[in-house]
This record gives C-alpha cells, structure tokens and sequence, in this order.
C-alpha cells in the first residue's frame, strides 16, 4: 500500500528593515510537536482545493501574527521532497515567498537577517539556504517582489543594501543605477534623500510608477 503524501506550505516572509539595512526573514516558535518550541518558517498544510496564494497569507497571519493587509507581494520559489523531512510521514514543502511592509510588534515573532537566519526545525535551514539565490535573482527581474520589499519609493542607498543583502555583495552604485535603469515601471528621479549627518552627497530616490508592481514578473538583463 502506497503511503500518502502531504503538501506543506512553508513560506520565506521577507522585510526590509531601513534603519538595520538589511533584510529580514520573519520566524518563530512551533506551537505544537514536532519540534515544538524550535523556531520555524511559517508553515500550514495545503487545504483541499485551497491555492497556493490563499495557503501563503494563512501561514503568515496564522503562524507569524501578522495583519493579512501586510503581505504586499507573494510568489513560488521550490519543492522539496525528501521523504524523511518530517518525522511525522511523508511531506512535500512547497516553498513560497512573501513581502511584508513594517509589521506591528508581536512577542512570539523574531525578525533575523537572511545572512544569519537561527537554526529551524524541519529542513528550513536548508530551504532558506537553497532559496536565497532564487530571491537574489528575483530582486530587479521580477517587479512584485523587488517593489513588494523596497516599497513604492526607496533611495539608491537602500537598494544597494537589499542587493547586498540577498546576494551577499555590495554591488557598485553605478551597475546597479544601470540595471535599475531598464527595471519596467521604475523610475530615477530628480529628488534626493535627507542630507546625511555626515556631509557627503544625498542618495536619490527613485519610484514606481502608479500600478506597475501589480503586473506580472518582467525580465531584466543585468
């Protein structure tokens, strides 16, 4: 007799944090055996007939807490099959991704850097591992997740920290205006940020144009 397989959702809830210039990966303890009290991704079974989008917003606001008017963009990034994943039987992840703008404070929440993510139950770490080059290569190719984490306008400053942090490198300011440059619906303006405490040059801002994270992902040559 065949055993049957489970579908889990396990999402990777993302934010970027301004003021920590990094970006972060929302996690937090499991409530209930295995690995209760381990920190986790947010995960939820698959309900009959439910779709991936619908399962993604209930694991964020079921198991993180968070208003289901907070998840700005979300999206499907990888399966993972092992079959020994879950201790309680056979259980197929399905890894999705989902941005969320700055959340309200909840006590079981912990908000890490996708460089220094804690150790999690189940298999996250590696999920978290595996998908982070996926995320990297979203971010200017696909417009809903890359304004869904930066917001409807951001500082060239700002977008160089979220590239170094889904990357792992600094990119040079001038490559990456070059890359934003071709980015369908965003757009380099005239405005400058506050000036820095510092001196130096102010960083520009740049905007999306009214609509365009609502469409579809568009590819952009580096």
């Amino acid at each position: 007799m065949i055993e049957s397989t489970l579908v889990s959702v396990d999402v990777i809830v993302l934010r970027f944090d301004a003021d920590a210039r990094a970006v972060l990966v929302g996690v937090a303890p499991r409530a209930h055996e295995p690995f209760a009290g381990e920190l986790a991704l947010p995960g939820v079974l698959l309900g009959k007939g439910e779709r991936l989008r619908d399962a993604t917003t209930r694991a964020v606001v079921g198991k993180l807490g968070l208003a289901e008017d907070s998840v700005t963009a979300t999206g499907q990034l990888a399966t993972f099959d092992e079959p020994s994943r879950d201790p309680r039987g056979p259980t197929l992840s399905i890894a999705l991704w989902a941005t969320v703008t700055r959340p309200r404070e909840v006590d079981h929440l912990t908000w890490a850097p996708l460089a220094a993510v804690p150790p999690l139950a189940f298999d996250h770490d590696r999920i978290v591992a595996d998908c982070r080059p996926m995320l990297a290569d979203r971010l200017w190719r696909d417009v809903a997740f890359t304004a869904g984490l930066l917001g409807r306008e951001f500082t060239t400053a700002q977008a160089l920290d979220v590239t170094e942090s889904l990357t792992g490198d600094r990119p040079y300011p001038a490559n990456l205006g070059r890359t934003m440059d071709r980015v369908p619906g965003l757009s380099r303006t005239s405005e400058h940020a506050a000036a820095l405490p510092k001196g130096g040059r102010p960083p520009l801002v740049w905007k999306w144009d009214p609509g365009s994270s609502n469409g579809a992902s568009e590819a952009v040559r580096p």
